[in-house]
């Protein structure tokens, strides 16, 4: 089976990990990701703050090339670029002048019919299916499952059944054996793209994420989005000094936690990568008898 599938900036560079464990997991689950041709930068996190036709024309690019290559449904792993693909496509439907705008920017057509999934979305729908099979492995921890701003907002997008309590990744956790906990600050935001430009606005906001997982137990944090995973893994240093005190759960890409499960080594999952050691939540793994 393949199916459509936008990697975005992140997860060729700064989010590789996030990649690699998506496709060790589909790859194992008999799924094949065709990359959209000549796909290029979305926007995010920038374009939508400095001119709206640019925050919309360069999504609306790689949604004509995505249609001229045939595909009916793309995944888009980075909640990031979930949410300025769904933004444009929004626009592109509801808006006629928008769409005869975009059009004439890019020379392109332009319908609107291309279905944009998230990854929880798509692991739901077509990992979920067949992935017991696959299972040998319980993740055997407490887990905290974050969304952020982006994979919850806004609703007519995301999808979400209930986007201010979301339960569509403690679903693939729970398939994975951890035990997801029940926290305030699963849809919060980190700071996003103020990681370089005010990287204490980014340390104030991911350590109250942080220590709130932590003080209700949690042993590692889960997530679905690159820069999510950046600023509460890469700023550790930062938050600590913030918090004035030291917090070292890892911070996980939801593919990684459900490939642990799946028996592919940690290596393969890109788990070696993170700043934060997750040493401890892959040897906590229990190979389940069968």
């Amino acid at each position: 089976m393949k199916i459509g599938f936008y990697p975005g900036c992140s997860l060729e560079t700064s989010g590789k990990e996030y990649s690699e464990s998506l496709f060790e997991v589909t790859s194992k689950c008999g799924i094949t990701l065709e990359a959209v041709k000549d796909w290029s930068c979305c926007g995010a996190s920038a374009a939508h703050s400095l001119s709206h036709d640019l925050a919309i024309v360069l999504p609306a690019r790689t949604l004509a090339l995505a249609e001229k290559q045939g595909l009916t449904e793309i995944l888009v792993p980075c909640a990031a670029c979930f949410s300025r693909l769904a933004a444009a496509q929004y626009e592109i439907i509801h808006n006629e002048d928008v769409r005869k705008k975009m059009e004439d920017y890019l020379e392109m057509t332009l319908n609107g019919s291309i279905r944009i999934l998230t990854i929880l979305e798509f692991l739901q729908e077509y990992i979920f299916p067949v992935v017991d099979q696959h299972i040998v492995n319980k993740v055997n921890h407490k887990t905290a499952c974050y969304y952020g701003c982006l994979l919850a907002r806004p609703k007519e997008a995301t999808r979400l059944e209930r986007p201010e309590d979301p339960t569509e990744m403690e679903a693939v956790m729970k398939k994975a054996g951890a035990t997801p906990i029940d926290w305030a600050f699963k849809t919060e935001c980190c700071g996003a793209g103020l990681s370089v430009s005010r990287t204490n606005t980014v340390a104030r906001l991911s350590g109250k994420i942080l220590e709130d997982a932590v003080d209700r137990g949690a042993e590692s944090i889960v997530v679905a989005c690159p820069m999510c995973q950046m600023n509460l893994d890469l700023r550790r240093k930062e938050i600590n000094k913030q918090l004035n005190r030291k917090i070292n759960i890892p911070v996980l890409f939801i593919t990684q936690a459900l490939g642990l499960s799946m028996g592919i080594p940690a290596e393969k999952l890109g788990l070696n990568k993170h700043f934060v050691s997750t040493g401890k939540v892959v040897s906590c793994v229990a190979r389940i008898e069968k």
